[in-house]
């Protein structure tokens, strides 16, 4: 099976060690990932914003670099949604077929990389070890369009030695929506507050998702109200293993610290 990473665009520019992580993670559980390195953006901002004309271009270059892969992966459900919410408008409002036709033989390839993992590969523990307090914020995308349901904790759950909280109203959206937050920057703000608030209930030390979107505008009121709780995507957290030891300047968690 030809595994491809489609990295997306925040994580190659702002967070590289997500990517590093997916595919340092899928290697170790036998997945030979490549890096199509001719991959560009998604289209979502385009199509998100009315370029419709736009986003079709960006969906033609998506399909011929990773049309010809069985399975494409990717450490974002946001992006991941994106193709199937939006390839099959473009090909309709720009009147190409052949995009159309191209779409409906891709979607069916595409995983978000825990979907991947716990469904195509089987897998619920991949033999991590983050011995930190650990909360989960399901992002939108992840929890209403992709629906990968309880797949991330169920790995989050296996990882040996972590304290795994409860997020309160963890289906709230943290108010990013990317050009949301920029439009309608005071209910975004209001509403990224709650979240804010409610990370620091938990008294977690480590903030995960599947989208570093979410975690850097979360991320962004928690450091502005001084609290120090460190963003993590999902995947970095489940590449590391007893080797890596615990994360450098984080506490551990008390069951590990005890032992």
């Amino acid at each position: 099976m030809r595994t491809a990473l489609f990295v997306t665009c925040i994580n190659d520019v702002l967070f590289p060690g997500t990517g590093q992580a997916t595919v340092r993670l899928l290697r170790r559980l036998g997945v030979d990932v490549e890096f199509p390195m001719a991959q560009s953006c998604c289209g979502q901002m385009h199509c998100n914003t009315g370029y419709r004309a736009d986003t079709a271009k960006l969906a033609r270059h998506f399909v011929a670099v990773l049309g010809e892969y069985d399975r494409i992966i990717m450490p974002s459900a946001s992006c991941g949604q994106a193709p199937r919410e939006f390839y099959m408008k473009a090909a309709e409002q720009t009147g190409d077929g052949k995009l159309a036709l191209d779409t409906q033989a891709i979607l069916p390839k595409i995983r978000e990389v825990t979907e991947f993992i716990t469904d195509d590969l089987g897998i619920n523990d991949v033999g991590a070890y983050f011995p930190h307090r650990v909360t989960y914020h399901p992002t939108c995308h992840s929890l209403r369009m992709q629906r990968i349901g309880e797949r991330p904790m169920s790995l989050l759950r296996a990882v040996a030695g972590i304290d795994l909280v409860e997020l309160p109203a963890a289906e709230e959206c943290c108010g990013f929506g990317g050009t949301f937050a920029v439009k309608n920057a005071a209910v975004s703000g209001a509403m990224n507050g709650d979240k804010a608030e409610h990370v620091r209930e938990t008294g977690a030390n480590v903030l995960t998702a599947v989208d570093n979107s979410c975690l850097m505008n979360i991320g962004g009121r928690l450091a502005k109200d001084g609290t120090p709780v460190r963003g993590m995507h999902l995947v970095e957290i489940l590449a590391r293993t007893r080797a890596d030891g615990p994360l450098p300047g984080i506490p551990m968690a008390a069951a590990e610290v005890a032992s």
